[in-house]
């Protein structure tokens, strides 16, 4: 299931001076907020994070008390998430495993984690619902269990290319592309409708909670005001009412849903917590 993205080629250098920008600030900060409501008041519980990269998720993890597991195809990215963790003294409840979303049940046993992170991974994976999968079986069957998932949005790819790059052509072919080209990792990434990865999810054996839009409009601005660095807790503070709004987080870059695993209640009664 390794695709080129999970060879570990990525530059884990230039994926950290991203991160540092406004857009992948408002990525990673804007999918933390939301994840964050629904994390459970357990001590000690186990994360995992699924393609963690650089260690921006897994360090606050950290500091909520959880203990993470770090899996990266990466060499280069677990020795950043290293460096991140030994800075936030915080070496001790991070994990660092090498390893690509495809062997996670190989790697792991069953109930093993209360919370899963895998954000912007299924994008670049084979059968991406293998991947969902895995993530459901490894969940402890508890009430309080959560999965966070980040991919990419069909309607984002269009309106980047229409508005940003003013690439008509483009704009029209991502209507119904199967994938586009990752600038960042120079790589095909997959991509999603909102609907498609609720079903996605659902037939992973995994209930979903909530939904949210990642980067509703920044990404269409002209890139002078998005990178002003004095807007940017307004940028974030607007980007997160948007895209906990169905109608506006419809047209955002990035799809974030929250998910637990099924249970006899949640079958029986179609209620979530």
């Amino acid at each position: 299931m390794k695709s080129p993205a999970q060879s570990g080629s990525i530059d884990a250098q230039a994926y950290g001076d991203y991160l540092r920008t406004v857009p992948g600030r408002l990525r990673a900060d804007l999918g933390w907020e939301y994840l964050r409501s629904f994390l459970p008041s357990e001590p000690d519980a186990a994360a995992l994070d699924v393609g963690g990269g650089t260690g921006d998720m897994a360090v606050r993890l950290a500091e909520c008390g959880f203990r993470v597991t770090v899996l990266d195809v990466s060499a280069a990215m677990l020795a950043e998430t290293e460096r991140a963790s030994k800075e936030a003294n915080l070496r001790h409840r991070i994990t660092l495993v090498h390893g690509d979303a495809g062997q996670l049940p190989h790697l792991f046993s069953p109930a093993s984690f209360t919370v899963i992170v895998c954000h912007n991974v299924i994008e670049f994976v084979e059968r991406p619902v293998e991947v969902l999968q895995a993530i459901s079986s490894l969940l402890v069957r508890r009430d309080n269990a959560v999965a966070s998932v980040i991919v990419r949005n069909r309607a984002g790819e269009i309106l980047s290319a229409a508005l940003k790059n003013g690439d008509l052509v483009a704009a029209e072919k991502n209507l119904t592309a199967p994938n586009v080209r990752a600038k960042l990792l120079d790589q095909l990434a997959a991509v999603f409708t909102p609907r498609e990865l609720r079903e996605m999810v659902a037939s992973a054996g995994l209930n979903p909670l909530a939904e949210f839009g990642i980067r509703v409009f920044s990404d269409y601005l002209p890139e002078q005001s998005v990178n002003e660095g004095s807007n940017y807790s307004t940028l974030l503070a607007l980007e997160r009412k948007l895209g906990a709004q169905p109608d506006f987080a419809a047209i955002a870059r990035y799809i974030q849903i929250i998910a637990c695993p099924h249970s006899l209640d949640n079958q029986v009664t179609g209620q979530t917590r």
